[in-house]
């Protein structure tokens, strides 16, 4: 029997999931968490095979949990609704065995967590092709800049902390939006975290 712990903080989903896996012959739900700090004590409690994550939660997100997870024998599966790169390289970097997307067909999902316990990875299509797809096209003084925007430093400081002129350093940021295909500094930010590319 595969025991299981699912962490969701919708309860709506978190019962239909439940019900979902509790249909399965070699599936058990033995925990339901509502967020991942809650996930972590069932992990302690019942050790369980698989733990299911949502991302986006309360108190402390399925990425911080899986990372704290990371060394133990249960399994992690991501199952979210966002398909963002940075999230997805975070999470693999945590070890787990399995991102998959909420909108993916039920019966996929019982499928996956098989093929998760017989030693294999599972990652949903959309992400390979998004994380594999794109290069930080950035160069490396562009990030230099791009770090100092995200530390909150203005045109002045950045100026001044890599001795150009900030006339150089407006040119830089608007090469950086430019590249981005964004409108200002803080969607600049946004979409490089999005994307994964701070180091």
């Amino acid at each position: 029997m595969i025991r299981i712990v699912i962490a969701e903080d919708q309860r709506l989903l978190l019962g239909a999931l439940r019900s979902l896996l509790n249909l399965e012959k070699d599936m058990e739900v033995v925990g339901e968490a509502r967020n991942g700090e809650e996930a972590l004590n069932l992990v302690k409690q019942h050790n369980p095979d698989v733990c299911i994550m949502d991302i986006e939660m309360p108190v402390k997100s399925g990425l911080d949990a899986a990372e704290v997870l990371k060394n133990d024998p249960c399994k992690v599966i991501i199952l979210t609704t966002f398909a963002r790169t940075g999230y997805f390289e975070r999470a693999r970097k945590a070890g787990v065995s399995g991102y998959l997307l909420k909108d993916s067909p039920s019966e996929d999902l019982a499928n996956s967590i098989r093929i998760i316990m017989d030693g294999r990875r599972i990652y949903a299509p959309e992400l390979v092709d998004i994380a594999y797809g794109e290069e930080n096209p950035l160069t490396d003084r562009e990030e230099q800049v791009i770090k100092l925007i995200a530390g909150g430093k203005n045109t002045k400081e950045i100026a001044g902390e890599l001795n150009i002129t900030t006339g150089t350093v407006r040119n830089y940021i608007s090469v950086i939006l430019d590249k981005l295909d964004v409108s200002n500094r803080i969607e600049a930010v946004s979409r490089f975290k999005e994307k994964g590319w701070f180091k």
